[in-house]
């Protein structure tokens, strides 16, 4: 009889850690649980991709929270809603996002201004650029006779 309570009491410690551990579990199954924001994407067909490694997880920290943004991989675009709380992201093509695009018309991709801000710069860079060329072309001379003859070493 001795030898079934000394039994018993050594298996207190390990019935202890098995309730915390199965108690942090539950937790985080609560935490885990989607938003309807991603209850939506996911019957959009949006795919859920858990980051795994501390480059994932940093990056989808870094992404703008609650934004749908897109990227293009391997030749073929995606659309991407982070969450970083539980380190996942949710990832559909486009045909996921115009589905999305249709219940929610006036949302914008994260990042759309930044985009529309570095196109205008690019093309105050390109005329900037023509302008230059057409001078150059105009005198095939301009700026060959800068030097003096000091410069040559006379």
């Amino acid at each position: 009889m001795d030898r079934v309570l000394n039994y018993r009491r050594a298996n207190w410690p390990t019935l202890l850690a098995a309730l915390a551990l199965a108690a942090l579990i539950a937790d985080n199954a609560v935490a885990a649980t989607p938003t309807q924001t991603e209850n939506e994407l996911l019957g959009l067909g949006f795919k859920v991709l858990v980051a795994t490694t501390p480059a994932q997880k940093d990056w989808v920290k870094r992404m703008a929270p609650g934004q749908i943004r897109a990227v293009q991989r391997t030749g073929k675009k995606y659309f991407i809603y982070p969450d970083a709380a539980a380190n996942q992201i949710y990832v559909g093509g486009p045909s996921q996002y115009d589905a999305y695009r249709q219940r929610h018309p006036d949302s914008k991709l994260a990042g759309q201004g930044s985009a529309q801000q570095a196109s205008a710069y690019r093309a105050k860079q390109d005329a900037t650029m023509q302008k230059a060329t057409t001078r150059d072309v105009s005198n095939p001379y301009y700026g060959a006779f800068t030097a003096s003859w000091a410069d040559l070493g006379w």
